[in-house]
């Protein structure tokens, strides 16, 4: 069983599915953190192309789709092309890989995206939170599923998460700038990672 997570520089999800037993390789356009062993440095498409996988989970970027960037990319504004040309890109990456996946999950936070692939049809689009799945965090993260069952929580810490100050329970949010914050602020969840490989492994 053949799984690739693609725009995935961190190893998170694809490791926890090779700690699960699982064939999973991770891909990206820049090198993976650590261990270059099971990682296909380059294009998603081409990678996505290489083989049939049974399993394709996608990190799409974010940048110009999510509706956190509506001031800059937003219709109407000077940036709303590359908006425009974000969506049309990942609807592509979409199309090809549930031609080469027999399950596929594309993972966005709040985005434009999600309605364009339901307008499309065949997508399920679920909405998740960090704290489902045992993390203390606040952030809305969208998972348009292909021929997969939505993710069913795994520790729900909402309530103990709801006791911390704004700026920690929204640290992704808050995080300060730096070189690295776009590359930190990518940083995928273990627990949902870890929901993933149990959930969706056993199904394939």
């Amino acid at each position: 069983m053949a799984i690739l997570v693609a725009c995935e520089y961190s190893k998170t999800v694809s490791g926890a599915f090779r700690a699960a037993g699982y064939d999973a390789w991770s891909n990206d356009i820049i090198p993976s953190d650590g261990n270059q062993n099971f990682h296909i440095q380059g294009d998603c498409k081409d990678a996505i192309q290489s083989r049939f996988w049974d399993l394709i989970i996608i990190h799409i970027p974010c940048t110009a789709m999510g509706v956190c960037g509506n001031g800059t990319y937003g219709r109407g504004k000077p940036r709303h092309h590359e908006r425009l040309e974000a969506v049309e890109w990942s609807l592509s990456v979409w199309d090809l890989a549930i031609k080469h996946g027999k399950g596929v999950a594309m993972e966005n936070p709040a985005s434009v995206l999600f309605p364009a692939l339901r307008d499309r049809g065949g997508a399920d689009v679920q909405y998740i939170q960090p704290w489902m799945f045992g993390h203390m965090e606040q952030k809305k993260t969208g998972l348009a599923l292909h021929n997969l069952p939505r993710l069913e929580e795994t520790d729900n810490v909402y309530d103990e998460m709801m006791k911390l100050p704004k700026r920690e329970r929204e640290r992704i949010f808050y995080m300060s700038p730096s070189a690295d914050r776009g590359k930190e602020r990518a940083r995928f969840y273990p627990g949902i990672a870890k929901a993933m490989a149990d959930q969706w492994g056993r199904l394939i």
